[in-house]
């Protein structure tokens, strides 16, 4: 009920993003059909890769074509280690140093990430993700994207450190997902389900490769894309005009 009545920009009561991990060197197709369609992405990148520019995609490509275009840069780790099979000395090190690589490379706060490898689940692990929690928030993180937990109500987090995405692009059920929020009239809805609603997808760019299934992403961008009742946005966008 605490974002019932909030309104994205413009009075929009839908918005769409997108969070895709790794950085390799198939984001660049993956970031050339999604501009096609004027959708915006969180590009998740691994810190020890950034500060050994060792990657196809090379800094100077992020900066003007990521950076340069609207998109946002978020950490994935320093060595992209799931936080919850290390120790929080190991984990706190791995998201300052992923932090320091990302900031002293592209000249900018840092403040997005994507849990590394796994994700984290705070329902069935309480007590680790308190743990995780506590040093994230101690290190300035505003929100961290989990996975294999689906949002297919399409709500806003209570919590962003554990920011549960709406599915992963080869969800069985994405196009109806996909329908059933586009078609959505939330403002004519029961007073209860007015809140606002977020689309948010998922994934690895080089899943597309693998599985030569780039006409895929292009369905995707299409059914979600073009509709002026729709923000689309970065995960950091989204969430500090929430927080905010």
């Amino acid at each position: 009920m605490q974002y019932l009545h909030l309104r994205f920009p413009e009075g929009k009561a839908k918005a769409v993003t997108l969070s895709y991990d790794d950085g390799s060197r198939h984001d660049m197709r993956f970031l050339e059909t999604i501009e096609k369609y004027g959708l915006k992405c969180t590009f998740n990148l691994v810190g020890n890769n950034v500060a050994n520019d060792s990657r196809t995609m090379t800094n100077e490509y992020i900066k003007e074509n990521i950076l340069g275009k609207g998109h946002e840069v978020a950490t994935h780790g320093y060595f992209h280690r799931a936080q919850d099979l290390i120790r929080p000395i190991e984990g706190i090190k791995e998201v300052y140093d992923s932090r320091l690589a990302l900031e002293k490379e592209f000249g900018m706060i840092i403040r997005g990430m994507a849990y590394p490898d796994r994700g984290i689940n705070s329902v069935e692990h309480p007590e680790v993700y308190a743990r995780i929690r506590s040093y994230l928030s101690e290190l300035d993180i505003a929100y961290c994207r989990t996975c294999g937990w689906d949002n297919d109500s399409f709500t806003l987090p209570d919590d962003f450190l554990c920011w549960r995405p709406t599915a992963h692009h080869d969800n069985p059920g994405i196009f109806e997902l996909i329908e059933k929020f586009m078609t959505m009239d939330i403002d004519n809805m029961y007073r209860a389900s007015k809140g606002p609603r977020l689309f948010y997808l998922w994934g690895h760019s080089f899943e597309f490769e693998g599985k030569g299934n780039w006409d895929h992403l292009e369905k995707i961008c299409a059914a979600l894309s073009g509709d002026e009742k729709v923000w689309y946005a970065t995960n950091m966008e989204i969430c500090e005009y929430v927080c905010a």
